[in-house]
């Protein structure tokens, strides 16, 4: 089968409570008024976000032999996503998180950490590339990779593949991973903040030269309410966020990712892509879970022009 878009990396279930605007104090309870699971993550929310939007996807992670790895299996392969690179690792539990969403959006969040960090980087993900047309890394700093990854994205891009990264937090081993991965990344896709913590500056376009500086090829620099910034070496465009009251802010780095990488897919110019990818990520914050609102390419692409956009502070 010819893959749109391989993610590999972080797979999560998620189960986000909402709202939530205090703990319940000793034995007592609140009434909410959703639960949602969800795969999520920064390969598997990625993979199902682009399934959604129409690309053909594929998985490559892992899960444990417990009930929440059956679950993101059935969920993954309800969705469309081909879970055919998505290991069993018994020696580990499935990676969950649990978020209570807070009435404005916010998500702090219980992590219990699982097999997809653990995951190696098979002969079969390798042999894959052969077949799809994009990978999105979602493993930073993971020490299941074994340095794997840098081989991976050098060769998905020596086949003419679209490369993309992300990363789950900043850490030490993060931005070490960083320097062997980034050469061979057409596009590194942090957060505002992450791009603090990482470049050691709070200027966003000066963050993303330094990063280019050390080998990506351009950036993608999600900034919240402030929407999304895409640097190159030639130039920088800003798409400004949607005057939207978001639900659950939790996948929208993920949803933004899946957009642009879908945007582009479909043969948007970068700027559009971005625009587009802005457009998911509101959809996404318009509901609860790792799909949000979201519908369909063209539902998102009605959303874009319909939808009125904040105004830039920048």
């Amino acid at each position: 089968m010819q893959f749109d878009l391989l993610a590999v990396g972080l797979t999560t279930i998620d189960i986000a409570v909402h709202p939530v605007a205090s703990l319940p104090e000793g034995e007592t309870g609140q009434i909410v008024e959703k639960i949602v699971l969800s795969p999520a993550g920064t390969a598997g929310g990625t993979a199902l976000v682009a399934q959604k939007l129409g690309l053909r996807t594929a998985i490559a992670s892992a899960v444990g032999d417990d009930p929440q790895g059956q679950l993101i299996r059935s969920m993954f392969d309800a969705a469309g996503v081909d879970t055919s690179l998505l290991g069993v690792d018994p020696a580990w539990p499935t990676s969950t998180t649990v978020l209570p969403i807070r009435p404005n959006g916010d998500r702090p969040n219980w992590h219990m950490m699982g097999a997809s960090v653990f995951a190696p980087v098979t002969d079969a993900v390798f042999a894959a590339l052969a077949h799809t047309a994009a990978v999105h890394w979602g493993g930073v700093g993971f020490p299941g990779t074994a340095g794997k990854g840098a081989d991976l994205l050098r060769e998905a891009q020596a086949r003419g593949l679209f490369t993309s990264c992300d990363l789950i937090a900043p850490s030490d081993a993060a931005q070490a991973d960083l320097d062997a991965l980034l050469p061979h990344v057409d596009l590194f896709m942090p957060s505002l903040a992450e791009v603090h913590a990482l470049a050691g500056t709070g200027d966003p376009v000066e963050g993303a030269r330094r990063f280019i500086a050390r080998g990506a090829g351009g950036c993608l620099i999600k900034m919240g309410g402030e929407g999304a910034l895409l640097v190159v070496a030639d130039r920088q465009v800003h798409a400004p966020a949607h005057r939207i009251d978001p639900v659950d802010t939790t996948s929208c780095g993920d949803g933004l990712c899946a957009g642009y990488i879908a945007g582009r897919a479909r043969g948007l110019a970068p700027a559009e892509a971005l625009r587009f990818g802005v457009a998911t990520a509101a959809q996404v914050a318009l509901g609860v879970g790792t799909l949000g609102r979201l519908e369909s390419y063209d539902t998102t692409m009605a959303f874009m022009r319909d939808t009125p956009a904040r105004e830039e502070s920048r």
